[in-house]
């Protein structure tokens, strides 16, 4: 059996290493959600930096769930590879900053203990959306959500992501030490502005005088982040050992491209991300905007009718020409929503974005990104479909989009076979559609009421929720059937 990748000594020469000393390393970072796309964007960003300019801020992270990705990287040393994949091959980079991981329902004390520890500076988190706990409607805390009603019930043995920074951030002030800074770097426009808000809404709850003191000293900077990641195959695990000689069980792929913007406002430093190539801004919504709707719409609508048309990755799908023209033509249609970024041609931003949906290395299943809609279609379709019809425009791509979704939300293919929506709003969205007829009018009409998804700017316009209703009846006749 193959050695288990744990040192960076005696790897094989194609493994590109760290290009700083690991043992000089201490923490000042603790990642909650050491998923794949840390993994593929925060960790080697925050690894380059380190190259470029060193300093104390190794990583430590920390699974509120589950423990495979925690164990495995404890059991590697914190090592990973990371496979960088495109058409002229593939790159494997060994990723350093990592030095310990937390399993938080193993050991919540071990959790909260370093969320106190002055030497964390910076608290990370990709934890995605429906971990927040938020009400989509009023854009507060969701009191009904699992962990946030546990949380305000017990606040000093949290279990949910909002409930433990503010714990850690009550035991900082309590003892005088300053606080870290929180950094989002989940897709949620203005990220660092919702987080604040739900932290701000919990520490209310529980102690108004720690609400003002966190809205005093506490930064939340908002960022952009952007990389396609898909999740690890047995083809990961094998080229990562072959690549570097090591069996290697927190292996993860990615494209070549990578962005991060960040809103350069932190309590006690930060890594110099600048020099890894992230760019520093004061104001990220620009950046965000632009990738929400350019590139995460786009992704949503072919995740949607790939899926539900039998493509099983975005690369398969784009090699319909048809379908490939509508993201293209999608993409035109949202950034005509959008103001000037600074630095960005959004022409040319369309086009490399369909280059890196058709890129033949990146195997991203139209199944993982359709996954969660109801936490990801506010912000990638619905918000920009209200502001494309109130300036006149049809938003007839946004139409096909939310059609597709419903398609999707029906849950079974056209032979009659099942999947699982793996959404946190599943169990609503049967239960609205369970005795409905199977009719584009019908379904659509049906969805539309889901609570705080779809705003009455867009229901209220006849037209276009007809569109959808038309649009979804074909889908619904013809999974297959193009739409443009």
């Amino acid at each position: 059996m193959t050695e288990r990748l744990q040192t960076l000594s005696g790897l094989a020469p194609t493994a590109k290493l760290p290009a700083y000393d690991r043992n000089q390393l201490k923490s000042g970072i603790l990642h909650l959600g050491p998923g794949a796309f840390f993994r593929a964007h925060f960790a080697p960003f925050t690894d380059a930096a380190l190259a470029a300019e060193g300093g104390d801020w190794g990583i430590e992270v920390a699974s509120l769930r589950t423990a495979d990705v925690a164990d495995h990287l404890n059991e590697q040393n914190g090592l990973y590879t990371m496979l960088i994949r495109d058409t002229s091959g593939t790159v494997a980079q060994v990723i350093g900053p990592i030095l310990r991981a937390h399993v938080a329902t193993r050991d919540p004390a071990g959790l909260l203990d370093r969320l106190e520890d002055p030497a964390i500076r910076i608290v990370s988190l990709t934890v995605t959306e429906k971990a927040y706990g938020m009400d989509t409607a009023t854009g507060g805390l969701d009191l009904n959500h699992a962990d946030v009603a546990a949380d305000l019930a017990n606040r000093h043995a949290p279990r949910g992501v909002i409930g433990y920074l503010v714990e850690g951030l009550s035991r900082r002030r309590a003892k005088g030490i300053a606080p870290f800074t929180p950094l989002s770097c989940d897709n949620l426009p203005s990220n660092g502005a919702v987080l604040k808000r739900l932290v701000l809404d919990f520490a209310e709850r529980v102690d108004p005088s720690l609400r003002q003191w966190i809205e005093t000293n506490v930064p939340f900077p908002s960022t952009m982040v952007d990389r396609i990641t898909p999740a690890s195959v047995e083809a990961t695990y094998r080229d990562a050992e072959r690549l570097t000689g090591r069996q290697d069980l927190a292996a993860i792929e990615t494209e070549p491209f990578t962005q991060w913007v960040i809103e350069d406002h932190f309590a006690n430093g930060r890594p110099a991300w600048d020099k890894a190539g992230a760019l520093m801004v004061t104001d990220v919504s620009a950046y965000e905007k632009m990738k929400l709707r350019m590139l995460n719409g786009a992704h949503s609508l072919l995740a949607y009718l790939g899926y539900i048309g039998g493509y099983e990755f975005i690369r398969d799908v784009m090699d319909d020409a048809g379908l490939a023209a509508l993201a293209y033509r999608h993409m035109h249609a949202a950034a005509r929503t959008l103001d000037a970024v600074p630095g960005i041609d959004l022409d040319d931003y369309a086009s490399e974005l369909i280059a890196r949906f058709a890129n033949k290395a990146i195997a991203h299943r139209t199944y993982q990104i359709a996954m969660d809609g109801t936490q990801k279609l506010p912000q990638r379709l619905l918000e920009p479909a209200t502001e494309a019809l109130a300036h006149g425009d049809k938003a007839e791509t946004y139409a096909i989009a939310v059609a597709a979704w419903m398609r999707y939300a029906i849950g079974e293919h056209g032979n009659g076979e099942r999947y699982e929506l793996r959404d946190p709003r599943a169990g609503e969205i049967a239960a609205l559609i369970a005795d409905v007829p199977r009719t584009g009018l019908a379904i659509s009409a049906a969805l539309f009421t889901l609570p705080g998804l779809f705003p009455a700017a867009l229901t209220g316009r006849r037209a276009w929720t007809q569109d959808v209703s038309d649009k979804l009846e074909i889908l619904i006749q013809d999974d297959r059937l193009p739409l443009f």
